[in-house]
């Protein structure tokens, strides 16, 4: 079992750079990769928070659970 992050798609659909990302979101670029590749450990609810906000969605848009 796997949870798959999506922060690419979010980004494509908004057609937003992954710089204005974390610029608007306040994480520097580099935690912004370790998240985006699902290399994360953990992700706090503030920075899912504010990612929701500056992508305009739902936390569900962004994480998505599979089942290996």
């Amino acid at each position: 079992m796997s949870i798959i992050v999506n922060v690419d798609v979010m980004l494509a659909r908004r057609k937003m750079s992954s710089g204005e990302l974390s610029d608007k979101v306040g994480i520097s670029p580099a935690n912004l990769s370790i998240l985006k590749t699902g290399k994360a450990k953990a992700v706090r609810f503030s920075t899912l928070s504010a990612l929701c906000k500056a992508l305009d969605c739902q936390p569900g848009d962004l994480l998505e659970y599979r089942d290996d």
